[in-house]
Order: C-alpha cells, then sequence, then structure tokens
C-alpha cells in the first residue's frame, strides 16, 4: 500500500525531545535497527554493594523508515536491560517481537504506515494486535511486560528479553484485543497490578476498562466506565480505596484520520475532567468534575488522607506534544506545552464542585518518577529529569532532581551541557529499604560523541553529588520512554 500524502508537517519542538541533539554539537537521532549485546561493560567508579538487579527500559525504535507525516510514537519497540550483580554490568538489547513486528518482518515492509489509523494498514495484518510494546516495561510474574496502551501485553523472558507472548492475556483472562494502559500501579500492600484501558469495547469507544490481576495472574476484579469523550488517557491514579483519571483535551480526531492523518489532535474547545471513583466497585459511583483544558500525561503519586484524594501528575495550559497536530490549524506552542508538576486533591465526601491544583515545583517536569514501592500511598520523594530551572528557555543543562514533598524543596544535579538525559528510574537498597533510600539509575547520550551512552548510578539521598559509578557502553543505547527496576530478589532461583 502506498503511503498517503501527510495533511500537515509535525514540528519539531528539541526541548521536549530527549534524544534530539542540539545543532552545535553536529549529532542527530537515527533509530538503531540493531541489537546489542555488551559483556562485561566497563565501569568508571564504584558499583554499590546493595545494588544487584535489572534495569530494563523501552522505547520506539522503527524497524522501517516511518511513512511521511507519521510520528516518533509509532517505532517498534526496543527493550534493554543493564544487568548488574557481582560488581559486573551486562548489557542487552533486543526488539520486541509483536505480532505487527513479525508480520513486517516477513512482508520485509512497514504494513501499518500511520500511528494509530488501522484504515491505512495492509489487508493481510486484519486481525493482528498492532501493539508496538514500546512505551513501557514492568515485572510480573517472572516475565517483563512490554506496554503500548492500546494493545494488550507482550511477554518476555526476564533474563534473554525474547518474547515469550506477542499477544499476553493472563492466562485468558482479559480479552486478546483488550487495551492495557502503559502505566499500571502496583499496589503498594497486595503488590497487584491495577490496570485499566480505554477505547475499550471497539476502536473509538467511550469506553475504560479498569480492572485488577493478583500477583499468581488472576483477575480479581473488573469493571467498565464511560467517559465524557474519547480522551487519549495516558496515566491514572490508584490509592488504597479508589481510582482516578485525568482527561484532556487530546481527544480522537475521525476526520483527521480521514485525511490519513494520525489518531489524535489536541482539541481546545473541549474541557478537562478529574474522574474518581471506588476501588473493587461497580463504577456507578464515579464522579467527574469538570475544569478548564489543560494537558499533561503522566502521574507522579498518589495517596487519601483526611477524607481527601491526592492526585500528583505533571500539567501543562495546553497541547503538551509538538507532533500532535491543534484541531484548529494553529502551530504548536511551546510556551504552553511545557509541563510541571501539580498536585490535583477533591474531597471523598459530599458533593463535589470542584477540585484544588495546586503547582508543586519550578521544574519543568514531563516524565516524574518515585519510588515504585509507594504507588499507592501517601510518599515524600520524587526523582525526574529537568532542564536547569536557572534556564529552562535555552534547555542549557540537563539535570536531575529530587523534590521533597515534606519540605517542599529540590536538590539538583546538573550534567554536563553536552549531554542528554532519560527518564531516572528509582532501585531501593533492598526490599525493606526506607522510601528514598537507594539509587537513581538514568541513561546519558553524548551529543558531541555520536550519541554515545553512559549508564549513570546516583545516590538517591545525595543526588546533587552527581554519579558514584558510570557505566560506559561503546555505542549508543536504544530509545527510551520509560523503565522499571528488577530487584535480585524477585528473579526466579
Amino acid at each position: 500500500m502506498a503511503a498517503s500524502k501527510p495533511f500537515y508537517k509535525p514540528e519539531i519542538n528539541r526541548k521536549s525531545d530527549p534524544m534530539s541533539a542540539t545543532p552545535k554539537f553536529g549529532a542527530t537521532y537515527a533509530p538503531m535497527r540493531a541489537e546489542v549485546d555488551v559483556r562485561d561493560c566497563s565501569v568508571e567508579g564504584k558499583l554499590p554493594d546493595t545494588l544487584s538487579g535489572g534495569f530494563y527500559a523501552v522505547g520506539p525504535d522503527p524497524q522501517y523508515p516511518l511513512a511521511p507525516g507519521n510520528i516518533a510514537f509509532d517505532g517498534e519497540g526496543h527493550i534493554r536491560l543493564f544487568r548488574i550483580r557481582n560488581g559486573r554490568v551486562d548489557y542487552r538489547s533486543r526488539y520486541v517481537r509483536t505480532e505487527r513486528y513479525l508480520a513486517q518482518d516477513a512482508a520485509r515492509r512497514n504494513l501499518m504506515p500511520m500511528y494509530r489509523n488501522p484504515s491505512l494498514d495492509d489487508p493481510g495484518v486484519k486481525g493482528l494486535s498492532r501493539s508496538t510494546a514500546n512505551t513501557h516495561v514492568v515485572h510480573h510474574k517472572n516475565l517483563i511486560l512490554a506496554l503500548k496502551e492500546d494493545s494488550a501485553p507482550t511477554a518476555l523472558d526476564l533474563n534473554t528479553l525474547e518474547t515469550i507472548a506477542p499477544v499476553y492475556t493472563f492466562d485468558g483472562q482479559l480479552p486478546g484485543d483488550q487495551p492495557f494502559t502503559a502505566h499500571p500501579k502496583i499496589c503498594s500492600s497486595s503488590g497487584n497490578i491495577v490496570a485499566f484501558g480505554y477505547e475499550a469495547r471497539e476502536f473509538g469507544s467511550n469506553i475504560i476498562a479498569a480492572f485488577e490481576i493478583d500477583r499468581q495472574g488472576r483477575k480479581v476484579w473488573g469493571t467498565q466506565i464511560q467517559t465524557p469523550f474519547v480522551s487519549s488517557v495516558h496515566d491514572f491514579a490508584v490509592t488504597e480505596k479508589h481510582i482516578a483519571f485525568f482527561l484532556t483535551p487530546l481527544a480522537i480526531d475521525h476526520e483527521q484520520m480521514k485525511r490519513g492523518g494520525i489518531h489524535w489532535s489536541w482539541d481546545k474547545d473541549k474541557k478537562t475532567y478529574f474522574g474518581f471513583m471506588r476501588r473493587y466497585g461497580d463504577g456507578k459511583d464515579l464522579n467527574w468534575i469538570e475544569g478548564p483544558a489543560r494537558g499533561g500525561s503522566h502521574t507522579l503519586g498518589a495517596f487519601e488522607d483526611n477524607g481527601k484524594l491526592y492526585f500528583d501528575r505533571e500539567v501543562t495550559a495546553a497541547n503538551p506534544y509538538p507532533v500532535i497536530p491543534n484541531k484548529d490549524g494553529t502551530p504548536y506552542d511551546p510556551a504552553t506545552g511545557i509541563s510541571y508538576l501539580h498536585r490535583l486533591s477533591v474531597n471523598l465526601n459530599g458533593r463535589n464542585s470542584g477540585y484544588d491544583i495546586e503547582k508543586l515545583y519550578p521544574l519543568i517536569a514531563p516524565l516524574p518518577r518515585q519510588d515504585d514501592r509507594y504507588n499507592t500511598v501517601p510518599y515524600r520523594y520524587g526523582f525526574m529529569g529537568c532542564p536547569d530551572p536557572a534556564d529552562p528557555v535555552r534547555w542549557k543543562a540537563a539535570c536531575y532532581a529530587r523534590v521533597d514533598h515534606q519540605t517542599r524543596s529540590h536538590t539538583l544535579w546538573k550534567a554536563p551541557d553536552s549531554v542528554s538525559l532519560g527518564e531516572p528510574v528509582f532501585a531501593p537498597k533492598s526490599a525493606n529499604a526506607s522510601e528514598g533510600e537507594g539509587y537513581i539509575l538514568g541513561v546519558a547520550w553524548h551529543l558531541d560523541q555520536n550519541l554515545r551512552a553512559d549508564l549513570l548510578i546516583l545516590d538517591a539521598e545525595h543526588i546533587e553529588d552527581g554519579p558514584i559509578a558510570t557505566v560506559h557502553l561503546p555505542t549508543q543505547a536504544s530509545p527510551q520512554i520509560h523503565g522499571w527496576w528488577v530487584r535480585e530478589d524477585q528473579y526466579p532461583a
């Protein structure tokens, strides 16, 4: 099938793209299209004795060149692993062998040419999963689940990264076409996976399926709810007793898809909705609270206290994605697409007429992360990659930051200006370590070395001191959107 002529030209905002190189360094990101193995990586500094396990991450790496007008979000998932144990680090990367990947590999060409627009697919892939499995990874039952929010997970071997099940349905407990969020939450008390999928009944439906899966892989609860409109619900919030959603004007655009474009556009005429409901309920108590149009995608943490639900997430004034068109045809505005960490709060008792929203820190924070042992309970610390707040406009330096909600303060480590940083992931010193007691793991791409990459290891309690160990790769690391840490005691014997 010939690629359709693009009806819009995606803009590039290098400030919001951690894989782009500033022109003065002369390096520009291009797909790797290569799987890499490096044994006994060179290590500068000393690996902590209390750091043992695996750092997994995944991102889009197009299997074949993207069609004109398509966006980088549509690249195939390329997963990587830094395996740390016995004072050594081995590196491995593999493509996720989804049904889409396998079909295109057999055909030697792109068969699904436009981001989440199945009307342009080659007839030969009808009925196959469209998942790219390129957004996030989590650990479950000695597997790594590679996630893309429009599809079921893909299951991979914990050690080899080889694909075990292109479509993983938890032993048939979920339909094979059930969308599964890229941001499930691990319950802090039970260890259950709490997840959801939007457009759950059929393509373009305004139905969200919410469900919960225990440590053994058994579905223990599920319900379906209706949304005010079909929004890109990328992330959500879970507490011990409630689930919350934040719908933004990033909405399905059928006319745009008919013109050969992507699934979404930013519709400034739509409102934002804060919705919450009881966990383990039937969804009939769901309460949608309307607010002004705001954007943003990612959750830092959520909890309940004294009859209120608190939902910490990054929020933008308008469209956060330079590659997503505005429905009214206006150009993307970088100033209104900047993400700051906010706290949303709502009363759980009585009639709700609105929700409160408070900006927490002067840090640009599109990818905030917490100690994942505290996903559903009160927490103190958060971690993020951000530009130097003293000069955010020019993105003069990339930083790693730790925020402290108790003192409402933050500390920073500034990387050299020739370095681009990936999302930080927290690794506790042990299963029983105190909150925030552990390490920050993040990849640095050297813009002046053709994107050669290092793994940086920082003490999470003294992040301002910079890396205590640096794991050198001889090559570029595969792309990353999100990552996950698996402790040594979580591996099979």
